[in-house]
């Protein structure tokens, strides 16, 4: 009888223990401010949409570009892409991906109401999307866009019929979400898990795990005791000083790459006034970072080697340039700037600022690896200059709204190029101008024409060896001439995981359940 009753008890309990362990739960920093995978162009939103979401080509781990929608695709000439549509890619309720499907996804991408970052940038040169026969979507565009494919690596395709007339409230609420990724969504409220499950009718390799909960754990020292404590399997964004204590303890295993994102200031170079620049005794003056000379001296003044070494605890590689070194179109010679505070107190006294003044500096506390820290860092470092800094930080869903209506002076910001330095040039130092879509991220809408010039030049241009010519051209003259923004390091990417399973770090940044599997 007792042998029954423990037979019984192991036929009730085994098929959830296996349920259990073909569930991948996944401790990340914040969830998506979204569900809808056009409403705003931010890598966090981007990961999560690919979950359920493709797009016509994918980046894997180096950025290297792969089949996903499209199988193949081709430069027909200077003005027109194909793209092969793989026939087995099929929606989640079993519908082929159509040219029609192509289109309004391009379309509804760059145009949903209140995005707080559009993927406009990506979408307004697309002239037609047209219908080639056999499976090939035709891509016309406006002028010569050689990262088009690139471009559009971060645009998901959605389905026109349940997209159609669908809103970004109908995307969170679940009714829209249906797409043609590895996995099928299941559930998502703001704050709390996004679960999903494997889409066994996927066309790619299928996940390794039959379901993924995304748990959001905002504090970097929660995360870490949520999986010591086996509350989740897999972490991402892990604190230096707790990295290297996962490394060494054989419970755990550790995944890193060098990432490709840029941590950087912006700096309000266009108001007259700006709102959080005064006089040394709190009275308004002219805005000062309107000058050069005095941007190039709060540059001079930073110790970038110590915001690696010290406060970033060796996961960060100081910047000069707006790509990692080796990056297409990076230049040897824009290296990161050594700490100089007799030449950044004589560009300030040229300036007629010998005395100083005060300035906040703004930031997230909740985005990057120890961004708080390295604000107050940096406050500090402009302090020995004669600068009177103070410091405030947000989360990262008020601070980047805040940055987005140019709330700040001088603000603590982050951006991956895709792929090449081009993508920071047009996003982060082209003139402010929605018609082109350039500019879109420039939150201290810095502008010169003559960089403008050569920025819109280079993204026309398809030869690879020009191309690179012209974004080191422009970069030169946007860091080393005007610091229209002003580089700090680049961070180095990390995740940690319970003994037994494994995942394909990357340099974009981006936790994906497709990513992860068992150690062998």
């Amino acid at each position: 009888m007792r042998l029954r009753v423990a037979l019984l008890a192991a036929a009730l309990v085994l098929p959830g223990v296996a349920r259990a362990q073909d569930t991948l739960r996944i401790g990340v920093e914040s969830g998506p401010t979204s569900l809808d995978p056009h409403y705003a162009s931010l890598i966090t939103n981007i990961a999560f949409a690919r979950h359920v979401f493709e797009p016509l080509v994918q980046q894997d781990a180096r950025q290297v570009l792969r089949p996903s929608i499209a199988s193949a695709w081709r430069v027909v000439d200077d003005l027109t892409w194909e793209f092969t549509i793989d026939p087995r890619a099929r929606f989640h309720d079993g519908a082929p991906v159509l040219a029609e499907d192509v289109a309004f996804s391009i379309q509804r991408a760059g145009s949903v109401p209140n995005s707080p970052s559009s993927f406009g940038y990506a979408t307004r040169v697309v002239t037609a999307v047209e219908d080639a026969g056999q499976g090939v979507v035709r891509i016309r565009t406006r002028v010569p866009t050689p990262l088009l494919a690139n471009n559009l690596a971060l645009v998901m395709v959605v389905s026109r019929k349940h997209g159609e007339g669908a809103t970004t409230a109908d995307y969170n609420a679940g009714r829209a979400m249906i797409g043609t990724g590895p996995f099928r969504h299941v559930s998502w409220q703001p704050g709390s898990p996004y679960v999903a499950e494997r889409n066994p009718g996927f066309h790619g390799v299928a996940p390794a795990f039959a379901r993924v909960e995304f748990r959001p754990i905002a504090a970097a020292a929660s995360r870490v005791a949520a999986l010591a404590a086996g509350d989740v399997d897999l972490i991402e964004i892990v604190p230096p000083e707790q990295f290297e204590r996962f490394k060494a303890d054989a419970r755990f295993a550790t995944s890193e790459s060098p990432s490709n994102r840029l941590i950087f200031l912006t700096l309000d170079s266009d108001r007259e006034q700006s709102p959080f620049v005064r006089g040394r005794d709190g009275s308004p003056i002219p805005n000062p970072l309107r000058d050069a000379r005095v941007r190039r001296a709060l540059s001079l003044a930073i110790n970038r080697q110590a915001l690696a070494e010290r406060v970033l605890r060796g996961q960060a590689l100081p910047a000069g340039d707006l790509g990692p070194p080796g990056y297409f179109g990076t230049s040897p010679e824009l290296g990161a700037e050594r700490l100089d505070l007799e030449a950044a107190r004589r560009l300030l006294a040229e300036a007629g600022l010998a005395q100083g003044f005060a300035l906040q500096v703004n930031g997230p506390n909740d985005r990057f690896v120890n961004d708080e820290q390295v604000v107050q860092a940096l406050a500090q470092m402009w302090t020995r200059l004669g600068i009177t800094a103070t410091v405030e930080t947000k989360p990262r869903g008020t601070w980047l709204s805040e940055a987005a209506q140019l709330k700040y002076s001088v603000n603590l910001a982050g951006f991956s190029p895709n792929p090449e330095v081009l993508g920071m040039l047009e996003t982060q130092v082209h003139s402010w101008n929605t018609s082109l879509g350039l500019g879109t991220a420039n939150r201290g809408r810095f502008s010169n024409s003559a960089i403008d010039a050569l920025i819109q030049k280079a993204r026309q241009t398809m030869d690879d060896g020009d191309r690179a010519r012209l974004t080191r051209e422009a970069t030169h003259r946007a860091i080393h001439e005007e610091m229209a923004i002003i580089p700090l390091y680049f961070q180095v990417n990390t995740w940690a995981m319970r003994r037994g399973l494994l995942y394909e770090a990357r340099s974009d940044e981006m936790t994906l359940a497709q990513s992860a599997g068992h150690a062998p």
